[in-house]
Formats: C-alpha cells, sequence, structure tokens
C-alpha cells in the first residue's frame, strides 16, 4: 500500500532544521571557523530536506514533485528577499556569500529527476548530469563560503561533487536496488554482459564486479582531479573539501578490498579513521 505523503513535514521552518551530527558532511564541516561553518551547514540543511523528500519512494510522486516545486519557490522568494522572515538559517548565508540562485535550482532538479521515475541504467551522460545537479551543485554553493575563488571553486566542486557522489552509488548499490534504482550506467552493464533492463530485485545476488571497476576508474579520475586543485589553493580554503575527499577515497578503498561481488557488505565509515582525519585537518 502507498503511504500517505506529508508535505508539510518538510515545509521549510523558523529555524535551522537539526541535523544528525554523526554525518561525514556535518563532521567534515566542524573544523570551520563558526561564520563558515554555520552557512554551510544551512546549505547541507537544504539539502538534505530535499534529498528526504527524493527519498521517500515509498510515497506518491505527484505529492513529492509538488513538494520539490514548493521548495524552488521559497527559493526564488529568498532571491526576492519575500521569505526571508520565513527562512532566515538560509537567507543569511544566501545574502553574505552571494550564492548562486541557478545551484540551488539544479539541485532540486536532481532531485526531481528521482522522483519523476526511478533512475535505472542511465547513460554516462545521464549519470553525469544527475551528480552535477545533486553533488557538484552543492559544491559550487558551498565553495564561495569556503573562501574559494569562483573558478576554482567552480573546478573543484565539478571533480570533488562527481568523486563523492559516485562513491555514493558504488556504496549504496543494493540500498538502491531495493528502492527499484540502479544508478550503474548502461554502458558500464553492456561491459558486463548484463542487460539494461536488469531487474532491481535481482542486483543483490549478482556479480557486479566487471560493471563497477570501470565506474572506480572513473571516480578515482575525478579524486585525482580534485586534489590537484586542491594542492594548488591555500590549505584555509580547502581544509573541509581535503577531509571529505579523505572520509570519501577511504570508503572507495575499503569497497575495492571487498570487492563487489555478492553478497556485498556494508561499507559504512570507521569512527577511528573520521578522528585522525579530523584531527590531521586541524593540526595541517
Amino acid at each position: 500500500m502507498t503511504l500517505a505523503y506529508d508535505a508539510g513535514i518538510h515545509a521549510p521552518g523558523e529555524a535551522l532544521p537539526k541535523l544528525a551530527a554523526t554525518s561525514s558532511f556535518y563532521n567534515a564541516m566542524r573544523i570551520l571557523p563558526p561564520h563558515r561553518r554555520e552557512g554551510v551547514i544551512a546549505v547541507y540543511a537544504f539539502c538534505r530536506i530535499v534529498d528526504d523528500i527524493a527519498d521517500d519512494w515509498r510515497a506518491q510522486r505527484a505529492p513529492r514533485m509538488e513538494a520539490l516545486e514548493a521548495w524552488r519557490d521559497q527559493i526564488d522568494d529568498l532571491y526576492r528577499e519575500k521569505a526571508a522572515p520565513k527562512l532566515q538559517w538560509l537567507a543569511g548565508p544566501i545574502q553574505n556569500w552571494k550564492l548562486d540562485q541557478q545551484n540551488f535550482h539544479d539541485v532540486i532538479d536532481g532531485m526531481i529527476m528521482d522522483v519523476q521515475s526511478d533512475i535505472r541504467a542511465p547513460s554516462l551522460t545521464t549519470l553525469d548530469l544527475y551528480c552535477d545537479r545533486v553533488a557538484s551543485a552543492v559544491g559550487r554553493l558551498t565553495s564561495p563560503i569556503f573562501g574559494i575563488p569562483l573558478q576554482a571553486g567552480i573546478d573543484l566542486a565539478h571533480h570533488l561533487g562527481r568523486a563523492l557522489q559516485l562513491t555514493n552509488i558504488l556504496r549504496d548499490i543494493d540500498e538502491d536496488a531495493a528502492m527499484g534504482r540502479i544508478y550503474l550506467p548502461q554502458e558500464m552493464l553492456r561491459h558486463a554482459c548484463f542487460p539494461i533492463q536488469l531487474d532491481p530485485a535481482q542486483i543483490a545476488d549478482l556479480d557486479l564486479t566487471l560493471a563497477c571497476e570501470p565506474l572506480v576508474q572513473l571516480t578515482r579520475q575525478h579524486f585525482n582531479a580534485a586534489r590537484t586543485i586542491m594542492q594548488q589553493r591555500p590549505r584555509t580554503e580547502v581544509r573541509a573539501p581535503i577531509l571529505m575527499a579523505d572520509i570519501y577515497e577511504h570508503m572507495l578503498d575499503a569497497m575495492m578490498a571487498r570487492g563487489f561481488d555478492a553478497p556485498r557488505t556494508k561499507i559504512r565509515r570507521n569512527r577511528l579513521r573520521l578522528l585522525l582525519a579530523l584531527l590531521g585537518s586541524a593540526i595541517r
């Protein structure tokens, strides 16, 4: 039975939404100075809210689409300075850091891709667009808050956003399949001799090594490009992005060590590794 969907749960509130203090993103942002940390966490809160709408896969699509479009309207109102009293927690960072309105739209458009229909075996071009919207757009919103100059921030967001999102896709293959989604691109499924009409219910029992290895290589390329950009920036600008790259690349290493044959154990964040990364960022 389809569950009723209450868009009010995801409606804009008066205060900054409460965030899980255990997330990798949240912990990475703790190393920032308070004024930058508050701005990044506000952007992250927006992203978590619209992501929760998109991932409420048991709910009907139409109300979720309406909720996402309502958030688009709220964002537009913020830029017209009509909704500031209701969304001060997001209005402040937008004004302080001159955040680009289109990037908020891009994030919402990425969530709409998940709501319109279950993504299954997209082309590499479609997958790249999806990663740009749901991940790189977030980087384009946060890089001004980190203090990264415009073009360097755009370039870093392009590569690091894709690296992080592709890592998530590789980590969550079975979890996504349980929601009816297959983000592995059709070109790589064909390379592994799988049909692109693959039933998500079959995913958990398949050896996906040949399909995943090219995606791992692509993810590594984006990590390497992101690290090249970060090496060219002052450490104060890129401490948080470096920490995110460290955490996620470690997860990618763990996946490669585990392999992609069935059954696949869930790769979880190593708390000791996170603590060491935080300490390392603090003293760099």
